[in-house]
């Protein structure tokens, strides 16, 4: 919906049951079907726990799979309480729609938390109804030099991995992957490339 004023339109068709709001809808099989409505204010996409802090990008980790009821106020409790350090959590939403697309961002201010988030790989989101586990994994840049060459063996061009094992941590072009990466050690480490970005998948060499 474009103009609030709907919204609001809405919100006072709809039945409320304690703190849920529903909608009565009919269909040719169906009549008044009750449906739950969830308005989604966009302010709620964004919260800063300490705007005295700096936002780093690298010490953001993404959360999929985030209950879309949840706002980035509670996100950014939650991931506090289990890890400390929180400074920004932030939903992601629908570029036309602005509704919550089930995804999250949140920043540390220190690496010590960034790094207990990642490497928990999975945390219980737990607020009122929504008890949900859900992935953490770096939030991957597409604007970064290689950590190793900025830039110097691949043309200037932006790296395409990130290797998100503690030992690493780093941006690489693909030939400081394959350099790097062919170390005793590290030959198994995973790259991550950005969601959705147009990039290869692969690597010439083994990876798990």
């Amino acid at each position: 919906v474009q103009d609030e004023g709907s919204v609001q339109q809405l919100i006072e068709q709809c039945i409320q049951d304690e703190d849920k709001l529903y909608l009565c809808v009919s269909s040719p099989t169906i009549k008044d079907k009750p449906v739950q409505i969830r308005p989604w204010k966009l302010s709620d996409a964004d919260f800063v726990l300490d705007a005295s802090l700096p936002l780093d990008p690298r010490k953001t980790v993404f959360v999929g799979g985030v209950p879309r009821p949840l706002k980035a106020v509670e996100l950014a409790m939650i991931m506090d309480r289990l890890y400390g350090g929180v400074c920004y959590a932030g939903i992601d939403t629908d570029p036309e729609l602005k509704y919550p697309k089930g995804a999250g961002r949140v920043a540390f201010s220190n690496q010590q938390s960034y790094i207990a988030a990642i490497s928990a790989r999975f945390v219980q989101l737990q607020h009122g109804e929504i008890d949900k586990r859900v992935e953490v994994k770096p939030y991957v840049l597409d604007d970064q030099l290689c950590d190793e060459c900025q830039g110097a063996r691949c043309g200037g061009k932006f790296a395409p991995f990130f290797c998100a094992n503690v030992t690493c941590l780093q941006y690489y072009c693909e030939q400081c992957w394959a350099s790097i990466h062919s170390r005793p050690g590290r030959e198994f480490h995973k790259p991550l490339v950005k969601e959705g970005a147009d990039r290869p998948r692969a690597v010439p060499f083994r990876w798990c």
